[in-house]
């Protein structure tokens, strides 16, 4: 059997590491790795390979940064050429980025089943581009992986259920799991200054705040009165570096940091008082760590994070924001939620159960005429 696994951006890797080992232990089972580039920093990729465990990729299509049109046309270009000299069983794409819609499109035109890992999120708002990316990726699947069982009841409502649909739990939290304790054996708080529980982490890197110059200096103020309060340590993602060089010094006493590996982002989740994000997977692994989240979004697309996690919708006010981090921080209450179902570490494994039996016996030319 051969599988094609598509890596991209930074959250690909942690989501698709657990598949690609539990398949390579297979007997008869031929993992090839296609990294598409659309993350081309080594501090948001290359180190996640080595920290993963995964195989270096076996192709590099460094289809680089541009327009989400553009972006999306040189992936479904590399995808096709090269499934067309590498024919496979299956096409493995996870989560929502450009490079996940424009893999499972080209493989979609070309007949090769497709595997979507993480399939059935919905936010219902369709000013995210991920919102597309999801809802697209999920037509053209044949076997659609799901974190969650609203996943599986939005698949549902959209008409898209029977066999193909099939509920294997959050590998991203596989890979959490595996990696936690040595994160925190290499924990970077000594070398930044900081005391477990008493800072607070925030991580912003969605386009509609940081294109915005007065939304996202409106944040960085509110951040920086916080942080009279307790440290506030920001990683800073390169698209929102960039933005942060055109405003005004307006975040003085913020630690910004440049970009840091996952295990020291996982140490540092672990270990916060509180973080504030609008990343979708931070969401996931604050709820799983049974650390406090904000999210500064007006919607998610992952309310099991709501209902059994730690995590707290907060919009996107920056006066609401600072108000609810100071509500949070002066409570004294321990997070207990109690265990997401299947986010036990062995999703990963399921997933790949799930791949074998779907696909183990049946082999699909490739025609790109």
């Amino acid at each position: 059997m051969r599988v094609t696994t598509v890596v991209a951006a930074r959250p690909n890797f942690v989501k698709m590491a657990p598949i690609v080992r539990a398949l390579s232990d297979r007997d008869g089972v031929d993992v090839r790795v296609v990294h598409t580039g659309q993350h081309y920093d080594t501090a948001l990729s290359g180190s996640f390979l080595d920290q993963l465990g995964m195989p270096a990729p076996d192709e590099n299509l460094e289809v680089g940064s541009g327009s989400h049109a553009e972006q999306t046309a040189r992936v479904m270009i590399g995808i096709e050429r090269s499934l067309s000299v590498h024919p496979t069983d299956a096409l493995v794409v996870a989560g929502d980025v450009n490079s996940t819609m424009a893999a499972a499109l080209a493989a979609a035109k070309l007949g090769v089943p497709i595997v979507h890992v993480e399939s059935g999120l919905r936010s219902r708002d369709w000013s995210m581009p991920e919102e597309i990316n999801r809802v697209v990726t999920d037509r053209v699947s044949d076997l659609l992986l799901c974190t969650s069982e609203d996943a599986v009841e939005n698949l549902v409502k959209e008409g898209i259920a029977g066999p193909g649909v099939v509920l294997v739990g959050n590998t991203m939290i596989d890979s959490l799991w595996r990696l936690i304790d040595v994160a925190r054996a290499s924990s970077p708080l000594a070398s930044l200054g900081l005391q477990p529980r008493a800072y607070l982490l925030v991580t912003l890197h969605r386009p509609a705040l940081v294109d915005d110059p007065r939304s996202l200096g409106a944040v960085l103020e509110a951040l920086d009165r916080l942080a009279s309060e307790l440290p506030v340590v920001f990683p800073i993602h390169p698209r929102t570096r960039a933005r942060l060089e055109q405003l005004p010094a307006r975040a003085d006493h913020l630690q910004l940091l440049a970009p840091v590996t996952y295990l020291e982002f996982l140490a540092l989740q672990a270990s916060a008082r509180l973080v504030v994000t609008d990343s979708g997977g931070v969401q996931e692994e604050t709820s799983a760590l049974g650390v406090p989240c904000l999210t500064y979004r007006t919607s998610t697309e992952r309310p099991i994070t709501l209902e059994l996690g730690t995590n707290r919708l907060v919009g996107t006010d920056p006066a609401r924001l600072l108000s609810a981090c100071q509500e949070e921080l002066a409570t004294e209450r321990q997070f207990s939620p109690a265990p997401i179902p299947l986010w036990d570490g062995h999703a990963g494994e399921r997933a790949a159960t799930a791949i074998h039996r779907a696909f183990g016996a049946v082999r699909r030319p490739v025609d790109a005429s």
